[in-house]
């Protein structure tokens, strides 16, 4: 054996964050023209498909329900996080980036400002539902395949 089977409760995670990262990450190049520099920059940025966030927190609370029972309170605990997370990922990123075109349409209509001193806000910073439910596929989805591997 390479290593205690006990880390997987916690190593399953952090796989299902890069897997998901990497995928997001193609997801955004063929959705933009195949650009990889536009990918680069802008890829790994709040929103977009799939939910990074939504992924981790489902792969965290199917680990800990795997490992340690859906009756354990790091169970409950790891739900509760999870909804918090990804209604944050989903409502109050959203509302900030409403805010943000709000500020952007106002700026520009006073114009002349300094973009230096006065950058452009992010207008996309939430995820929509199919975003998070693509997320939250992906992190089930790759949190079961991941413990029969492991075991």
């Amino acid at each position: 054996m390479l290593y205690d089977q006990s880390y997987n409760i916690f190593i399953i995670p952090v796989l299902v964050l890069i897997l998901t990262r990497v995928i997001k990450f193609f997801v955004f190049y063929f959705r933009h023209n195949r650009d990889f520099g536009y990918t680069l920059r802008h890829a790994m940025s709040y929103g977009h498909m799939p939910s990074v966030h939504t992924a981790l927190m489902i792969s965290i609370v199917t680990s800990i329900g795997n490992y340690e029972g859906v009756n354990s309170g790091s169970f409950a605990v790891a739900v509760v996080l999870a909804i918090l997370i990804i209604d944050d990922a989903t409502r109050l990123r959203v509302y900030l980036g409403d805010v943000g075109r709000y500020i952007n349409m106002l700026s520009s209509k006073v114009g002349n400002l300094d973009e230096k001193e006065y950058p452009r806000l992010k207008e996309r910073m939430g995820h929509r539902l199919n975003e998070v439910v693509a997320g939250g596929i992906i992190g089930f989805s790759l949190t079961t395949i991941l413990i029969r591997i492991l075991g």
